[in-house]
């Protein structure tokens, strides 16, 4: 990760000495290159979300770690979330966001018991739930009125914690992206790069393409292939409407030294078990203005479940502990957001 990140700072220091250098003085008046067109858009700044997906298999297959197998429905998993976003610096050369959110993650199994169950590892989930604090700085760092450079850094502090538990060092995940890319008009940008993450299952890094193309007055294209891709349909500047799918990886830690874990013998030689989760949203999605800066969302689809599966930590971080089978779903979704204001944009 380090090394990683070091390169990615020499990257833009570098580029950034070469456009300094080799600017044209008849392209200063022009607008610095960035990776938005028209028809996207204006950048939140605070978020509030809710997430339901609705009555799904949740099926256990011990692995290495001798559990037993154990069959389950979950009713409804429910995701709540509020994000913040603020801005460090704003010049044309150089933007610096800080990003901060909190995201909570509840499930409600269903047993021929009722709506609960004694299977650690199914009551775990059901009890504390999984949370998220994340906290990540983004960059759009302009190299000239033609390219430009976006880089992301964020880490989140992912598990089964509660407040009294919460140890920086435990649950600790990062996630990075780099891409450089090329403004070819107000209508059409693009780039690549590569990022780092847990789309894939274990944490690993992949190539990223950036594609924002408006093709005409009503219908664009925005994506970073391979992770997500949407069509656009601009019925208004205050109405649009989405199609697309996002691949998503998550990577939580689940401390098993603890009830429920400890009353079976099975999780004894263990302390920590890591849970991936990779799942294709396969989403429709509509975005209304309320008032100027106060927007709300609508978006429902299907969720395909690629992989949901505990795994050792450490040295034996591929070994796989538990398996899980996880039924296709419907889900829904909502969020109310803010945007940036147009008196700022017309400034």
């Amino acid at each position: 990760m380090k090394q990683f990140l070091s390169f990615l700072i020499f990257l833009v220091c570098v580029s950034g000495f070469s456009a300094s250098a080799q600017e044209d003085s008849t392209r200063r008046d022009k607008e610095y290159a960035n990776p938005s067109v028209e028809g996207m858009p204006r950048g939140r700044f605070f978020l509030l979300r809710y997430n339901r997906t609705f009555n799904y298999d949740f099926n256990a297959r011990q692995d290495q770690l001798k559990v037993g197998d154990r069959d389950a429905t979950i009713k409804h998993s429910n995701i709540a979330e509020i994000k913040g976003y603020v801005p460090l610096w704003n010049r044309p050369h150089l933007k610096i966001v800080l990003g901060v959110g909190y995201e909570r993650e509840e499930f409600n199994f269903k047993e021929n018991t009722g709506y609960t169950t004694d299977y650690a590892y199914f009551r775990n989930l059901q009890d504390k739930g999984l949370k998220s604090l994340s906290a990540q700085l983004a960059v759009v760092r302009p190299v000239n009125y033609r390219n430009y450079w976006i880089l992301r850094v964020k880490g989140q502090l992912n598990g089964d914690y509660t407040s009294s538990e919460l140890n920086f060092s435990d649950y600790l995940r990062t996630t990075a992206e780099a891409i450089y890319g090329w403004k070819i008009n107000k209508d059409f940008s693009w780039g690549v790069g590569a990022q780092l993450g847990y789309q894939f299952g274990r944490k690993t890094i992949y190539p990223a393409v950036l594609y924002n193309r408006t093709f005409n007055d009503r219908w664009g294209l925005e994506a970073v292939f391979p992770a997500a891709a949407v069509m656009r349909y601009n019925k208004s500047d205050k109405t649009l409407f989405y199609a697309g799918y996002n691949l998503d990886g998550f990577s939580y830690i689940i401390k098993v030294d603890k009830p429920p874990f400890s009353s079976d013998p099975a999780f004894a030689n263990l302390k920590t078990i890591e849970l991936r989760h990779n799942d294709l949203r396969l989403k429709l999605r509509w975005e209304q203005e309320i008032y100027d800066f106060i927007w709300f969302s609508l978006e429902g689809g299907l969720r395909y479940n690629i992989a949901y599966d505990a795994f050792e930590q450490g040295s034996k971080r591929d070994v796989t502990l538990i398996e899980s089978e996880v039924g296709t779903a419907p889900f829904a979704q909502a969020e109310i957001y803010f945007v940036v204001p147009r008196v700022f944009l017309k400034r």
